[in-house]
């Protein structure tokens, strides 16, 4: 998105406006198909803690999607990961549970050890199969993310062409 609010993908732009003041999170996935989720500190005042859930947060200042989520990838989890491209917006809430809000999701590509990533925010990052979504505890627009991309992948992989949800 540029910095006078116009940008690409999502409409009129307002939801673009609305993204970038409330948050961004990035979809990591392997070459294995698999999804690299953060375990969020159960700590009271963040975003749904005790849930398994996507690297991300918040824009600081004037901050630009891509610059908060280049950021939040090096705070919470000490990478720099080149490629990065817009992917979904969905509807979230903040630490509330109740304010409305809109988080853009990023997709990357990173085949790491999970086990290896530095912990500066939350307690573990693993990396779970799709099939594994619907038995962690997450928050509904987490889950709805990774099974909305393992379904677009699988029908690629099996020849069928990539339908919009």
């Amino acid at each position: 998105m540029s910095r006078d609010g116009r940008g690409t993908g999502v409409g009129a732009g307002g939801a673009e406006r609305a993204s970038h003041r409330t948050g961004t999170a990035v979809l990591l996935v392997n070459d294995a198909g698999q999804y690299l989720l953060h375990l969020r500190d159960n700590v009271p005042g963040i975003c749904h803690p005790g849930t398994w859930s996507l690297i991300g947060g918040r824009p600081e200042g004037e901050e630009s999607p891509e610059e908060t989520i280049t950021r939040e990838l090096r705070e919470e989890a000490g990478l720099a990961l080149p490629g990065l491209r817009r992917y979904a917006v969905v509807p979230g809430t903040g630490p509330d549970g109740v304010a409305p809000g809109l988080i853009q999701v990023f997709l990357g590509r990173w085949n790491g050890d999970a086990d290896a990533l530095p912990i500066t925010e939350g307690v573990m990052f693993r990396w779970f199969d799709a099939a594994m979504i619907d038995r962690l505890v997450m928050c509904p627009w987490t889950a709805d993310v990774v099974r909305r991309h393992d379904r677009a992948r699988r029908e690629t992989a099996n020849g069928h062409r990539d339908r919009p949800s």
